[in-house]
């Protein structure tokens, strides 16, 4: 089996080195070259032809995004962003995913310990072992148009049914799609997509600046409500839970389940016992089981279950796992997933 080819483009030589160090001793990856900004990437591309990039934002000359666009419609190839958790770290991440990246590792401080940076290593191998199997698409720059909304969530009615989304690797743009194309008088929606602090929070920001319903982060006791999405914060849990008002959700510190935090197991068990039959669970793209037996224990309360086809996913792990275990009642790619959703309501 031939070891796959990675290009690491970073503007810091100790990242460079500590990223090229911690692959050397992987059997099947094989760093093939470095380089220190978009231009000289460029360059090595053309020679070295990598299978996998891995990518810095801030860079001198030509910025990581920018870069990004440009390789999208010239050469698809899987790239990995390697991100920053700071709050501009976190929207560029998001847009960077917007606009073809098909994931992102958090870039540990230098000050910080030994672990951090065993964990930056096990997750970047775990993200280039999924991205060497995908095959990336020409990608162009949606056209996004600014929606301005009059009325307060606060205004809004309680939603007495509720749709249940799960996903992982490749779910950003599926859930944008999917909550951009409802509209205000749609039953409430809460969504767990695996992500980190502050990512969620500008994830469901950037995607509620263009949205016809109201997209927020959660907090706990928000009311689920129509026309609205809540978006599970990265780093806790987010749970389903009902009174005698309706629909809301409990956000709390739980451990990690599945290995995520959030994760979508604990939203889907929480919405078997919350909601039963006026449930509707949707399971997207994203590597590993998380999600599957949730999933099955919303369909045996009586809820409707979907996952999302082979075809239109980016890594199909999640929902492969879920059909596995005999929780999903359709299998539909992501067109014929928003067409149900209408055609319930």
């Amino acid at each position: 089996m031939s070891k796959t080819k990675v290009l690491i483009v970073d503007d810091s030589a100790v990242v460079r080195k500590f990223m090229t160090d911690a692959l050397k001793d992987v059997p099947d990856i094989e760093v093939v070259g470095t380089a220190m900004d978009p231009f000289i990437a460029a360059d090595k591309i053309k020679t070295l032809q990598p299978d996998v990039i891995t990518l810095d934002i801030e860079m001198p000359r030509m910025d990581g995004l920018t870069f990004l666009q440009k390789l999208m419609m010239i050469k698809p190839m899987p790239v990995i962003m390697v991100s920053s958790l700071t709050d501009r770290g976190a929207s560029e991440t998001i847009r960077a995913l917007e606009y073809g990246a098909i994931d992102f590792v958090l870039k540990p401080k230098a000050e910080e310990t030994g672990k951090s940076w065993d964990d930056f290593r096990e997750r970047l191998i775990e993200k280039i072992e999924t991205a060497k199997h995908l095959s990336i698409k020409q990608r162009k720059v949606k056209e996004r148009t600014v929606v301005s909304k009059d009325n307060a969530q606060s205004l809004l009615e309680n939603s007495n049914s509720v749709y249940v989304i799960g996903a992982s690797t490749g779910g950003t743009e599926v859930i944008e799609e999917i909550l951009t194309s409802m509209n205000s008088d749609f039953p409430g929606i809460v969504v767990t997509q695996h992500m980190p602090p502050k990512f969620t929070e500008a994830f469901a920001n950037r995607m509620n600046s263009f949205a016809e319903i109201f997209i927020k982060e959660a907090s706990d006791g928000d009311r689920v409500k129509k026309g609205s999405a809540l978006i599970a914060p990265g780093g806790m849990q987010m749970l389903l839970r009902k009174d005698s008002s309706g629909y809301f959700v409990e956000v709390n510190d739980d451990p990690p389940k599945n290995r995520h935090k959030p994760s979508v197991d604990i939203l889907f068990s929480s919405a078997a016992a919350a909601a039963g039959e006026n449930a509707t669970g949707i399971i997207l793209t994203g590597m590993g089981a998380d999600g599957a037996s949730g999933l099955l224990e919303m369909m045996q309360a009586g809820a409707d279950t979907i996952a999302q086809d082979e075809a239109s996913c980016v890594v199909f792990g999640m929902p492969r796992e879920a059909i596995r275990l005999g929780g999903v009642q359709r299998i539909m790619n992501i067109e014929s997933i928003i067409s149900y959703m209408k055609g319930k309501e």
